[in-house]
Protein backbone atom coordinates (compact mmCIF):
# COMPACT_ATOMS: atom_id res chain seq x y z
CA UNK A 1 0.00 0.00 0.00
CA UNK A 2 1.54 3.39 -1.06
CA UNK A 3 -0.03 6.59 -0.95
CA UNK A 4 0.70 8.96 -3.22
CA UNK A 5 -1.24 12.44 -2.69
CA UNK A 6 -2.27 15.36 -0.49
CA UNK A 7 -4.34 14.16 2.94
CA UNK A 8 -6.92 16.94 1.67
CA UNK A 9 -8.24 14.89 -1.07
CA UNK A 10 -10.67 12.25 -1.54
CA UNK A 11 -9.05 8.86 -0.89
CA UNK A 12 -9.93 6.17 -3.78
CA UNK A 13 -8.15 3.04 -2.72
CA UNK A 14 -7.14 0.86 -6.23
CA UNK A 15 -6.99 -2.80 -5.66
CA UNK A 16 -5.18 -4.41 -7.99
CA UNK A 17 -5.43 -8.23 -9.67
CA UNK A 18 -3.94 -8.40 -12.49
CA UNK A 19 -5.99 -8.95 -16.61
CA UNK A 20 -5.50 -7.12 -19.65
CA UNK A 21 -5.03 -3.41 -18.37
CA UNK A 22 -2.02 -4.39 -16.58
CA UNK A 23 -0.29 -6.25 -19.77
CA UNK A 24 2.43 -5.79 -21.86
CA UNK A 25 2.74 -7.26 -25.50
CA UNK A 26 4.15 -6.42 -28.50
CA UNK A 27 4.25 -2.63 -29.24
CA UNK A 28 0.97 -1.73 -30.80
CA UNK A 29 -0.42 -5.60 -30.96
CA UNK A 30 -3.74 -6.37 -29.14
CA UNK A 31 -3.26 -9.91 -28.95
CA UNK A 32 -0.23 -12.28 -27.68
CA UNK A 33 0.63 -9.98 -24.62
CA UNK A 34 0.99 -11.07 -20.73
CA UNK A 35 -1.61 -10.01 -18.76
CA UNK A 36 -0.87 -8.90 -14.93
CA UNK A 37 2.69 -7.71 -15.65
CA UNK A 38 2.29 -4.02 -14.78
CA UNK A 39 1.60 -3.69 -10.88
CA UNK A 40 -0.49 -1.27 -9.29
CA UNK A 41 1.98 1.51 -8.91
CA UNK A 42 3.18 1.17 -12.48
CA UNK A 43 -0.47 1.87 -13.28
CA UNK A 44 -1.11 4.86 -11.04
CA UNK A 45 2.27 6.57 -12.22
CA UNK A 46 1.05 5.64 -15.93
CA UNK A 47 -2.12 7.96 -15.38
CA UNK A 48 -0.67 11.41 -13.62
CA UNK A 49 -4.99 12.99 -13.98
CA UNK A 50 -5.77 10.40 -11.32
CA UNK A 51 -3.96 12.66 -8.84
CA UNK A 52 -6.32 15.89 -9.89
CA UNK A 53 -9.38 13.78 -8.76
CA UNK A 54 -8.54 11.98 -5.62
CA UNK A 55 -5.60 10.76 -3.28
CA UNK A 56 -4.93 7.06 -4.69
CA UNK A 57 -3.79 4.37 -1.94
CA UNK A 58 -2.70 1.26 -3.49
CA UNK A 59 -3.29 -2.76 -3.14
CA UNK A 60 -1.93 -5.49 -5.21
CA UNK A 61 -3.61 -8.49 -4.33
CA UNK A 62 -2.45 -10.68 -7.03
CA UNK A 63 -1.28 -10.02 -10.68
CA UNK A 64 -2.64 -12.56 -12.90
CA UNK A 65 -5.18 -13.33 -15.73
CA UNK A 66 -8.72 -13.05 -14.77
CA UNK A 67 -8.92 -16.90 -15.67
CA UNK A 68 -7.02 -17.60 -12.86
CA UNK A 69 -8.85 -15.34 -10.07
CA UNK A 70 -10.05 -17.71 -7.30
CA UNK A 71 -12.33 -17.74 -4.14
CA UNK A 72 -9.58 -17.00 -2.12
CA UNK A 73 -8.87 -13.96 -4.11
CA UNK A 74 -12.13 -12.97 -3.61
CA UNK A 75 -12.42 -13.39 -0.22
CA UNK A 76 -9.31 -11.27 0.25
CA UNK A 77 -10.86 -8.60 -1.72
CA UNK A 78 -13.64 -8.92 -0.01
CA UNK A 79 -12.62 -8.29 3.59
CA UNK A 80 -9.91 -5.30 2.10
CA UNK A 81 -12.85 -3.31 1.28
CA UNK A 82 -15.10 -3.93 4.41
CA UNK A 83 -11.78 -3.40 6.70
CA UNK A 84 -10.61 -0.08 4.70
CA UNK A 85 -13.97 1.07 4.50
CA UNK A 86 -14.42 2.20 8.04
CA UNK A 87 -11.37 4.73 7.64
CA UNK A 88 -13.81 8.09 6.91
CA UNK A 89 -10.85 9.34 4.96
CA UNK A 90 -11.95 6.65 2.12
CA UNK A 91 -14.16 7.92 -0.43
CA UNK A 92 -14.49 4.41 -2.35
CA UNK A 93 -12.55 1.76 -3.81
CA UNK A 94 -11.49 0.67 -7.46
CA UNK A 95 -10.47 -2.61 -8.58
CA UNK A 96 -8.42 -3.47 -11.65
CA UNK A 97 -9.20 -6.58 -13.01
CA UNK A 98 -9.25 -8.76 -16.38
CA UNK A 99 -12.59 -8.74 -18.50
CA UNK A 100 -13.04 -12.42 -18.59
CA UNK A 101 -14.29 -12.75 -15.11
CA UNK A 102 -15.01 -9.55 -14.14
CA UNK A 103 -18.65 -10.06 -14.20
CA UNK A 104 -18.38 -12.43 -12.05
CA UNK A 105 -15.89 -10.89 -9.21
CA UNK A 106 -18.53 -7.71 -9.61
CA UNK A 107 -21.20 -9.87 -8.31
CA UNK A 108 -19.49 -11.27 -5.57
CA UNK A 109 -18.44 -8.71 -3.99
CA UNK A 110 -22.67 -6.47 -4.54
CA UNK A 111 -23.12 -9.51 -1.99
CA UNK A 112 -20.78 -9.43 0.06
CA UNK A 113 -18.88 -6.01 0.78
CA UNK A 114 -20.57 -4.33 3.81
CA UNK A 115 -20.08 -0.29 2.45
CA UNK A 116 -22.19 2.15 1.13
CA UNK A 117 -18.96 3.63 -0.18
CA UNK A 118 -18.41 3.76 -4.42
CA UNK A 119 -16.83 0.26 -4.97
CA UNK A 120 -15.81 -0.05 -9.00
CA UNK A 121 -14.32 -2.27 -10.98
CA UNK A 122 -12.97 -1.75 -14.49
CA UNK A 123 -9.90 -3.13 -17.05
CA UNK A 124 -9.10 -2.85 -20.55
CA UNK A 125 -9.63 -4.76 -23.77
CA UNK A 126 -5.90 -3.73 -24.91
CA UNK A 127 -3.02 -4.07 -23.24
CA UNK A 128 -1.07 -0.98 -22.19
CA UNK A 129 1.44 -1.61 -24.81
CA UNK A 130 -0.50 -1.36 -28.01
CA UNK A 131 -2.26 1.69 -29.93
CA UNK A 132 -5.35 3.14 -28.19
CA UNK A 133 -4.89 1.17 -25.04
CA UNK A 134 -8.13 1.77 -23.55
CA UNK A 135 -7.05 1.20 -20.01
CA UNK A 136 -5.67 4.88 -18.89
CA UNK A 137 -9.42 6.15 -19.68
CA UNK A 138 -11.16 3.79 -17.85
CA UNK A 139 -9.11 4.04 -14.98
CA UNK A 140 -9.64 7.59 -14.88
CA UNK A 141 -13.32 7.27 -14.88
CA UNK A 142 -13.36 4.58 -12.58
CA UNK A 143 -11.54 6.78 -10.05
CA UNK A 144 -14.36 9.57 -10.82
CA UNK A 145 -16.80 7.67 -10.19
CA UNK A 146 -15.49 6.08 -6.82
CA UNK A 147 -14.79 9.36 -5.59
CA UNK A 148 -18.20 10.53 -6.65
CA UNK A 149 -21.01 11.50 -3.54
CA UNK A 150 -24.24 10.62 -6.42
CA UNK A 151 -22.52 6.69 -6.63
CA UNK A 152 -22.86 6.24 -3.11
CA UNK A 153 -25.45 3.61 -2.09
CA UNK A 154 -25.63 2.41 -5.70
CA UNK A 155 -23.93 -1.49 -4.77
CA UNK A 156 -20.79 -2.30 -6.29
CA UNK A 157 -20.48 -0.93 -10.55
CA UNK A 158 -18.41 -1.30 -13.22
CA UNK A 159 -17.36 1.76 -15.43
CA UNK A 160 -16.16 0.64 -19.22
CA UNK A 161 -15.75 2.94 -22.14
CA UNK A 162 -17.39 5.78 -20.29
CA UNK A 163 -20.85 4.05 -19.25
CA UNK A 164 -21.44 2.70 -15.47
CA UNK A 165 -23.28 -0.54 -15.21
CA UNK A 166 -24.47 -2.45 -11.76
CA UNK A 167 -22.86 -5.39 -10.50
CA UNK A 168 -25.81 -7.39 -10.92
CA UNK A 169 -26.42 -6.70 -14.91
CA UNK A 170 -22.93 -6.52 -16.33
CA UNK A 171 -21.72 -8.67 -18.75
CA UNK A 172 -19.18 -9.60 -21.62
CA UNK A 173 -20.38 -9.46 -25.03
CA UNK A 174 -17.17 -9.68 -27.06
CA UNK A 175 -13.83 -11.07 -27.44
CA UNK A 176 -12.13 -8.33 -28.66
CA UNK A 177 -14.12 -4.83 -28.97
CA UNK A 178 -13.47 -2.07 -26.55
CA UNK A 179 -16.81 -1.85 -25.82
CA UNK A 180 -17.14 -5.19 -24.77
CA UNK A 181 -18.50 -4.98 -21.26
CA UNK A 182 -22.10 -4.08 -21.13
CA UNK A 183 -25.62 -4.90 -19.55
CA UNK A 184 -27.41 -6.70 -22.51
CA UNK A 185 -31.21 -5.16 -22.68
CA UNK A 186 -30.97 -2.97 -19.53
CA UNK A 187 -28.20 -1.19 -20.27
CA UNK A 188 -25.86 1.33 -18.32
CA UNK A 189 -27.51 2.94 -15.41
CA UNK A 190 -24.92 6.23 -16.38
CA UNK A 191 -22.05 7.53 -17.98
CA UNK A 192 -19.22 9.38 -17.20
CA UNK A 193 -18.21 12.60 -19.71
CA UNK A 194 -14.25 14.90 -18.95
CA UNK A 195 -14.65 12.92 -15.58
CA UNK A 196 -18.38 14.41 -14.56
CA UNK A 197 -20.50 11.46 -13.23
CA UNK A 198 -23.93 11.32 -14.51
CA UNK A 199 -25.80 9.03 -13.22
CA UNK A 200 -29.92 8.01 -14.74
CA UNK A 201 -30.72 5.00 -12.98
CA UNK A 202 -31.02 3.69 -9.38
CA UNK A 203 -30.80 -0.16 -9.01
CA UNK A 204 -34.00 -2.32 -6.98
CA UNK A 205 -32.39 -5.32 -6.52
CA UNK A 206 -30.83 -5.50 -2.96
CA UNK A 207 -26.70 -5.84 -2.27
CA UNK A 208 -23.95 -4.61 -0.23
CA UNK A 209 -24.88 -3.98 3.52
CA UNK A 210 -28.54 -5.45 2.89
CA UNK A 211 -27.08 -8.65 1.59
CA UNK A 212 -27.18 -11.55 4.82
CA UNK A 213 -24.16 -13.22 3.13
CA UNK A 214 -20.93 -12.52 6.03
CA UNK A 215 -17.73 -14.03 4.24
CA UNK A 216 -15.82 -12.80 7.55
CA UNK A 217 -14.92 -16.07 8.94
CA UNK A 218 -15.13 -17.97 5.58
CA UNK A 219 -11.71 -20.23 4.17
CA UNK A 220 -13.62 -21.05 0.86
CA UNK A 221 -17.09 -21.60 -0.28
CA UNK A 222 -19.29 -24.27 -1.12
CA UNK A 223 -18.70 -26.41 -4.98
CA UNK A 224 -21.16 -25.24 -7.39
CA UNK A 225 -20.96 -26.86 -11.10
CA UNK A 226 -22.57 -25.37 -14.16
CA UNK A 227 -23.87 -27.77 -16.34
CA UNK A 228 -24.59 -26.28 -19.92
CA UNK A 229 -27.23 -28.14 -22.44
CA UNK A 230 -27.09 -28.69 -26.15
CA UNK A 231 -28.21 -31.33 -28.44
CA UNK A 232 -27.34 -34.81 -27.20
CA UNK A 233 -26.29 -33.54 -23.96
CA UNK A 234 -25.04 -36.79 -21.86
CA UNK A 235 -27.11 -36.28 -18.57
CA UNK A 236 -24.71 -38.59 -16.80
CA UNK A 237 -22.75 -35.34 -16.59
CA UNK A 238 -25.62 -34.26 -13.82
CA UNK A 239 -25.08 -37.27 -11.97
CA UNK A 240 -21.24 -36.76 -12.15
CA UNK A 241 -21.29 -33.34 -11.17
CA UNK A 242 -23.97 -34.17 -8.22
CA UNK A 243 -21.54 -36.04 -6.66
CA UNK A 244 -18.64 -33.58 -6.40
CA UNK A 245 -20.99 -30.28 -5.94
CA UNK A 246 -23.32 -29.07 -3.26
CA UNK A 247 -25.22 -27.24 -5.95
CA UNK A 248 -25.87 -27.16 -9.82
CA UNK A 249 -26.73 -24.46 -12.09
CA UNK A 250 -28.24 -25.66 -15.25
CA UNK A 251 -27.92 -23.44 -18.58
CA UNK A 252 -30.67 -24.76 -20.15
CA UNK A 253 -32.14 -23.64 -23.87
CA UNK A 254 -34.49 -21.04 -24.05
CA UNK A 255 -36.39 -20.56 -20.74
CA UNK A 256 -34.23 -22.83 -19.25
CA UNK A 257 -35.56 -26.40 -21.00
CA UNK A 258 -33.27 -29.53 -21.43
CA UNK A 259 -34.34 -33.10 -22.83
CA UNK A 260 -36.41 -35.34 -21.00
CA UNK A 261 -33.71 -37.54 -20.24
CA UNK A 262 -32.20 -34.33 -18.29
CA UNK A 263 -35.19 -34.14 -16.93
CA UNK A 264 -35.53 -37.34 -15.58
CA UNK A 265 -32.27 -37.18 -13.45
CA UNK A 266 -32.75 -33.48 -12.61
CA UNK A 267 -36.21 -34.89 -10.71
CA UNK A 268 -34.44 -37.31 -8.41
CA UNK A 269 -31.46 -35.10 -7.07
CA UNK A 270 -31.63 -33.77 -3.95
CA UNK A 271 -29.17 -30.94 -4.08
CA UNK A 272 -30.07 -27.56 -5.10
CA UNK A 273 -30.75 -27.26 -8.73
CA UNK A 274 -30.69 -23.64 -10.11
CA UNK A 275 -31.85 -23.06 -13.81
CA UNK A 276 -30.50 -20.41 -15.84
CA UNK A 277 -29.94 -19.82 -19.15
CA UNK A 278 -27.37 -20.10 -22.03
CA UNK A 279 -29.23 -16.84 -23.85
CA UNK A 280 -27.43 -13.75 -22.71
CA UNK A 281 -31.00 -12.02 -22.51
CA UNK A 282 -34.34 -12.90 -20.74
CA UNK A 283 -35.51 -14.13 -17.62
CA UNK A 284 -36.37 -17.67 -15.59
CA UNK A 285 -39.66 -17.47 -13.82
CA UNK A 286 -41.21 -20.31 -12.09
CA UNK A 287 -43.72 -21.15 -14.46
CA UNK A 288 -41.02 -21.93 -16.61
CA UNK A 289 -39.21 -24.19 -14.33
CA UNK A 290 -39.52 -28.21 -16.12
CA UNK A 291 -38.92 -29.60 -12.41
CA UNK A 292 -40.60 -28.84 -9.60
CA UNK A 293 -37.60 -29.53 -7.28
CA UNK A 294 -35.78 -26.78 -8.94
CA UNK A 295 -35.09 -22.73 -8.71
CA UNK A 296 -35.54 -20.66 -10.77
CA UNK A 297 -32.39 -18.11 -11.66
CA UNK A 298 -34.44 -15.24 -12.67
CA UNK A 299 -32.28 -12.79 -14.66
CA UNK A 300 -29.07 -14.08 -13.84
CA UNK A 301 -26.46 -15.77 -16.19
CA UNK A 302 -25.60 -19.16 -15.43
CA UNK A 303 -21.87 -17.94 -13.86
CA UNK A 304 -23.77 -15.06 -11.47
CA UNK A 305 -26.34 -17.82 -10.60
CA UNK A 306 -23.60 -20.07 -9.37
CA UNK A 307 -22.37 -17.38 -7.24
CA UNK A 308 -25.81 -16.60 -5.30
CA UNK A 309 -26.37 -19.95 -4.85
CA UNK A 310 -22.68 -20.99 -3.65
CA UNK A 311 -23.08 -17.52 -1.24
CA UNK A 312 -27.26 -19.00 -0.43
CA UNK A 313 -25.65 -22.72 1.15
CA UNK A 314 -23.53 -21.07 3.40
CA UNK A 315 -26.50 -19.36 5.34
CA UNK A 316 -29.33 -22.05 4.01
CA UNK A 317 -30.06 -25.49 2.76
CA UNK A 318 -33.45 -25.01 2.20
CA UNK A 319 -35.13 -25.16 -1.25
CA UNK A 320 -37.76 -22.63 -0.59
CA UNK A 321 -35.53 -20.31 1.22
CA UNK A 322 -33.01 -20.32 -2.15
CA UNK A 323 -35.48 -19.35 -4.15
CA UNK A 324 -36.69 -16.19 -1.99
CA UNK A 325 -32.81 -15.11 -2.10
CA UNK A 326 -32.73 -15.52 -5.77
CA UNK A 327 -36.17 -13.40 -6.20
CA UNK A 328 -34.36 -10.41 -4.22
CA UNK A 329 -30.97 -10.92 -4.99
Amino acid sequence: MVRRAAHSKKKVIVIATGGTIAGVGDPGKTAGYKPGTLTAEELIGENPLLEEVAAIDTDQICNVNSDDISTKDWLEIARTINQRAKDPEVAGFVITHGTDTLEETAYFLNLTVKTDKPVVLTGSMRPSSSVSADGPMNLYEAVCVAASKKTRGLGVLVVFSDRIFTARMVMKTSTYHVTAISAGELGAIGMVRDGQVFIYENPTKRHTKDAPFDVSVLNDLPKVAIIYFSVDADPDLLVYAAKHSDGLVIAGAGAGEFSVAFKKVIEKLKLPVVISSRIDDGIIIKENLLCKNTVASDNLSPQKAAILLRLALTVTQNKREIQRLFDTF
